[in-house]
Order: C-alpha cells, then sequence, then structure tokens
C-alpha cells in the first residue's frame, strides 16, 4: 500500500508540473499569481491526504467538501493532461511537417494560449458529462444456458453489484439508486464482488438498511475487496452482515440442489495470517458436483488451474477504467476489463464495470451497471 502511495503521489504531482508548465506557457503569470497557483496545486495533491485525515478525525462536512473539489480537480486535471499531450502530439507533427515543406507555421505551432483553452474545455465538457453519466445505471443482462439448473423452476436469476464505494460521496441518494434497480431485476440471489464500502464508515451505518430491505429467496452473499481492507476490514464485514449479506471469506457454501457458492477474500488481505496460502482449488471441488458452481472474486483474475472446477466467475475492481482513455492502462494489469468471457474448461467470467466511483465523481465512456445474471436450464 505505501509503494502504491508513493507511485501515487510521484505521478499525480508530476501531472500537476505539467499543468503548471502549460499555464506559465500561454499566460506568463506574475509571480503573485504564479505562487498562487503553485499553491493551489499543492494543496490539490495532498488534498486525499487531507480528506481521509479529516475524516477519521470526525470534520466530515469539511471532508465531503473536500471530497468533491479534490477529486473532481483530479478528474479534470487527468482529462486536461491526456488532451494536452494529444495536442503536443499533433504540435510535433505539424513542426516536421512544416520542416519538410519549408513552410514557417512557428504562429500555429506556437499558439500555447489556444491549446491550453482547448484543452481546458475539452476537460470540463467531460466532467461535466462525466459526473452525469456517474449517476444513470444501466442494467447489464447475462444468460447463460447450462444443464446444472433444476429443472424446476428451470431458471435461476442472480444479480450482482460491484464496487458500490460507500462513502463520503456514494451516500443515500445513489444507494436508492442502485436498491431501486436491484428491486426491478426480482434476484433470486444478490451478490457483492467487493468494495462495497469506502473509507470510514461512522456516518455510513444507517445506509445499511436500505439494502438490508432486499431479501432475496436464496439469500444474499459477498466478498472483500481491497476498500474493505482500507476502510477497516472488521468495521466494513460488519456493515456488510447489517446489510443483509453472508460474507465469504475463502469458504464454500452450497445451496442443497441449486448452487454452490465459493467466495475468496481479495488479494491485498492475503498478507494476513488467516489469508496466506488459500486453496483456492480445494475450496472449488468441496461442493455439489452436480449444481451450478459459482466463484466470488473481487479481482478478474482467474487461478491457473481453476478454471474447469467452476461454472462462472463473477468480478469486478476495474472499473473499466472508470474514465476513458484510462482503461487501456487498467487493460494492461487486468486483460479482462469488463463483459463477459469464456474460459478454458467450460467456465467463464463476468466483470461487473461496478456501480460507484472511486476518487472523481465521474465515469466516462463506462456507465455504472448493476448486473442481472440468468441461468437457464438447457432443454
Amino acid at each position: 500500500m505505501s509503494f502504491f502511495l508513493i507511485i501515487f503521489f510521484l505521478v499525480y504531482g508530476a501531472f500537476h508540473l505539467y499543468g503548471f508548465v502549460k499555464v506559465r506557457a500561454a499566460f506568463s503569470p506574475g509571480a503573485l499569481a504564479g505562487a498562487c497557483l503553485a499553491a493551489f496545486m499543492i494543496m490539490m495533491v495532498l488534498a486525499p491526504v487531507a480528506i481521509r485525515l479529516s475524516e477519521r478525525a470526525g470534520a466530515e462536512g469539511f471532508a465531503r467538501f473536500m471530497s468533491y473539489v479534490g477529486y473532481t480537480w483530479m478528474g479534470a486535471l487527468l482529462i486536461f493532461v491526456c488532451t494536452s499531450i494529444i495536442i503536443d502530439v499533433l504540435r510535433l507533427a505539424l513542426y516536421g511537417l512544416a520542416f519538410v515543406l519549408e513552410q514557417d507555421w512557428s504562429s500555429l505551432v506556437s499558439a500555447h494560449k489556444y491549446f491550453l483553452l482547448t484543452s481546458l474545455a475539452v476537460s470540463l465538457a467531460v466532467v461535466g458529462y462525466g459526473y452525469h453519466e456517474a449517476g444513470r445505471i444501466r442494467m447489464e443482462r447475462v444468460v447463460i444456458r447450462t444443464d446444472k439448473i433444476p429443472a424446476s423452476p428451470g431458471k435461476l436469476r442472480i444479480v450482482q453489484i460491484s464496487d458500490v464505494h460507500i462513502g463520503l460521496i456514494v451516500r443515500k441518494g445513489r444507494l436508492e439508486k442502485i436498491a431501486k434497480e436491484i428491486r426491478k431485476a426480482e434476484p433470486d440471489i444478490l451478490v457483492s464482488t467487493g468494495d462495497l464500502v469506502d473509507g470510514q464508515l461512522d456516518s455510513v451505518e444507517a445506509l445499511s438498511g436500505l439494502l438490508r430491505a432486499i431479501d432475496p429467496p436464496f439469500g444474499k452473499f459477498a466478498v472483500t475487496g481491497n476498500h474493505e481492507y482500507y476502510a477497516g476490514l472488521p468495521r466494513a464485514i460488519r456493515f456488510t452482515e447489517k446489510a443483509g449479506f453472508r460474507v465469504l471469506r475463502n469458504e464454500s457454501m452450497t445451496i442443497p440442489g441449486v448452487i454452490t457458492i465459493v467466495g475468496i477474500d481479495d488479494a491485498v488481505g492475503r498478507n494476513s495470517s488467516r489469508d496466506g496460502g488459500i486453496d483456492e482449488k480445494g475450496l472449488l471441488v468441496e461442493g455439489e458436483g452436480k449444481v451450478f458452481t459459482l466463484l466470488l472474486k473481487h479481482r478478474p483474475v482467474v487461478n491457473q488451474g481453476a478454471a474447469g472446477l467452476f461454472d462462472l466467475q463473477l468480478s469486478g475492481h476495474t472499473h473499466k477504467g472508470q474514465i476513458f482513455p484510462f482503461g487501456f492502462i487498467v487493460k494492461l494489469f487486468f486483460p479482462a476489463l469488463s463483459g463477459y468471457y469464456d474460459l478454458p474448461g467450460g467456465s467463464c467470467l463476468y466483470v461487473n464495470r461496478g456501480v460507484g466511483t472511486w476518487g472523481p465523481p465521474v465515469r466516462f465512456l463506462a456507465p455504472p451497471e448493476v448486473t442481472l445474471i440468468e441461468l437457464v436450464r438447457k432443454r
């Protein structure tokens, strides 16, 4: 975690330095204006730390304000930097073309102010649209035909939520929308594949009732994600259980004659004594061999040799990058970025885009989703 934070602040700081250089090149601000801009950027770099410290100190109002300001700025800056880099590449291409054609296009290539304003306009437009998109939940439907579902009723409806990130930004209004979508799907089973909570939990305990009121016939099941550990594992599990979920921590359970569900703790907890050396393959062969085996695992990583021992793995974690084009970077670490994937041995994987947001309250070309998986008996 500490290594991740070091890398994060180095990269995030470099983005701010890049933006600062761009502003100086475009507007040549005086010493006072430059100092004010530098101070603001330093404050934004440190905003995630200020948010977490104020949250722990009980200053929820300030923490929520800084969350919206700091994380919205983060989203805008990321888009600004991406747009500016694309423009810089085009400028370099224009410079090379002008050199080859022996033309003087220096005024066009060096129009720093107009290029900066273009990048700023793009980032504001993306953040504005992305804030709107983050609140538009989509119901994705996946149909899997299998001979492992009982003849009566011949269909099993599983609803998956992932990466809700209940905390300073995802609050009652968003959670009510999520609960509405879940009820609309009329699930037989509800599962949460990690990151249900985010940050301190003092002010969100009452929100568990919104999920507790949902009572599918065959129950609700959850696994931990990395943010359950960041928020404090015992409290995160207590919140999840208050919401009515049975938390499966490296264990298998079977609803006789219906389905076997296996839940694996997130990899961030594997360094603890409890989580070291998980026998995932052993857990997968514990259930009834003739019923459908559902594997719940936060990260979309398939254990080597486990494919074929389960029928469907449900995961999340990636958010599909949350803000385009960052999905390309996430895909380098998690090739199964979003959606349905066939695996060897007759297994399959579905990766949920997540229904909440982490960091910026923005989604761009990666809309939030609640997934309905219909297991239909083969005729």
